[in-house]
């Protein structure tokens, strides 16, 4: 038996209404089960509750074994002090609130419907599943379900990544194009160099950016130098020796500190995601946009947001990725596809954040970007297509990306609306 099951079945009246009793025997009417609290405290607020014939009004706390009361110190905390019943799955200690007055216990093992726990026993079987508890059922989920569900875990996800944007602007003392700068280093860097892109953010004050940001030259020359690319002593090519010309120049002017940078890999890496060729292009980005996060934040759809992001890396990269060794010539343009990673990683959820910081809703603008965007390929949304969900849009893949992560891997399926669909059928 698991706690998480037993708030299920008192959240959702899962037991025999009829003819509850305390362990002392007193008849229990439920009129109101409470608000659910997912934070410390009692686990359901503001529940009524008939006991014996007087109704009172309080809180309700659900353990396993009553005797859990005092394994998580209860009586010894006055959060707890307004708890009018307790609900456990078994009753194996008589339990007391701080002032020494008895609280009264439902058992509820004496109640709930054996076919509710054969369906919850199924739902955690892991003998024959290879990735998701509900692997074999969740393809019959009503759609309608599924996608209000969706709807709600895409917001989960950008409140999840807001906390990092909100430390960020902690960080920077509220410059809010400080961090779009930091986001997108990190999100150009994508999974491999994402940490080293961000520890250059890290060090590089985003003063000095807009000090030389109508110089592509000087930006490049900072972005290479700062990440330890312009070291190399026997490279002899003549727009590598200008750039580090400039960098030492403009190291020395604002004391560019590099120890705590970490130099980016090229190992594993496709030639068009070379740390090289996205720098220069994140440097050809801000040359070519002055008031980038205002134009970001104001850019009312998809289209507007990738001709903003429809840049190439400087010409010099035309015929190069890596410095002083000639390539075939090709323009080294951001694509659709790595655009539309920068506006799920770094776009969206700026804009959900900034929206909140000015009072403005963008909700719906923003449903109407992610839905635009095609849905991602990864391990994760591959394995929900091979067990029967389809996915139309960027904003189903982020969804199942958070129901991986937060619901599925850690056994969440009781506060999951499939797992709750397939308990309650």
């Amino acid at each position: 038996m698991r706690e998480d099951l037993l708030h299920f079945i008192w959240k959702y009246k899962k037991i025999q209404l009829e003819q509850l009793v305390t362990s002392k025997k007193e008849p229990i009417i439920i009129e109101d089960v409470g608000s659910h609290n997912l934070h410390s405290g009692p686990d359901f607020f503001n529940a009524k509750v008939s006991i014996d014939g007087q109704l009172w009004a309080g809180n309700v706390e659900i353990h396993v074994k009553s005797s859990d009361w005092y394994a998580h110190n209860h009586e010894q905390d006055s959060k707890y002090n307004n708890v009018i019943l307790h609900v456990v799955w078994e009753d194996d200690a008589e339990v007391y609130r701080s002032d020494n007055t008895e609280i009264p216990t439902l058992e509820l093992q004496h109640y709930i419907p054996p076919k509710l726990l054969k369906a919850y026993q199924d739902l955690f079987d892991k003998r024959s599943v290879s990735f998701i508890n509900c692997e074999k059922s969740i393809a019959q989920i009503d759609r309608f379900i599924i996608d209000s569900w969706f709807e709600r875990l895409y917001f989960e996800r950008l409140e999840r990544k807001s906390f990092w944007v909100k430390d960020l602007l902690k960080q920077s003392k509220n410059d809010w194009e400080s961090v779009l700068f930091s986001m997108l280093l990190k999100n150009f860097g994508s999974k491999i160099n994402g940490e080293a892109f961000l520890s250059l953010a890290q060090n590089l004050d985003f003063s000095v950016v807009r000090k030389i940001q109508n110089d592509i030259l000087q930006l490049e020359s900072v972005f290479f130098g700062m990440s330890h690319l312009l070291d190399d002593e026997e490279i002899v090519d003549e727009y590598f020796l200008q750039l580090r010309r400039e960098y030492k120049y403009l190291k020395n002017k604002f004391d560019l500190r590099t120890n705590a940078v970490q130099k980016p890999n090229f190992f594993k890496l496709r030639p068009y995601n070379f740390p090289t060729i996205r720098l220069s292009q994140l440097a050809r980005l801000y040359a070519v946009h002055q008031g980038f996060f205002i134009k970001i934040m104001e850019a009312p759809d998809l289209e507007t947001l990738y001709s903003i992001f429809e840049v190439s890396a400087s010409s010099y990269w035309n015929t190069h990725y890596t410095f002083g060794k000639e390539s075939k010539k090709s323009t080294k343009k951001l694509t659709h596809k790595f655009i539309d990673l920068l506006i799920i990683n770094t776009v969206l959820p700026l804009k959900f954040c900034y929206a909140q910081h000015i009072g403005k809703d963008v909700n719906e603008e923003i449903i109407t970007i992610i839905m635009e965007i095609n849905k991602e390929e990864n391990v994760i949304t591959r394995n929900f297509t091979r067990h029967g969900i389809v996915l139309k849009n960027g904003k189903e893949s982020q969804a199942l990306i958070e129901l991986y992560n937060e619901y599925c891997v850690q056994n969440k399926c009781l506060q999951c609306a499939v797992g709750n669909s397939l308990l309650q059928s």
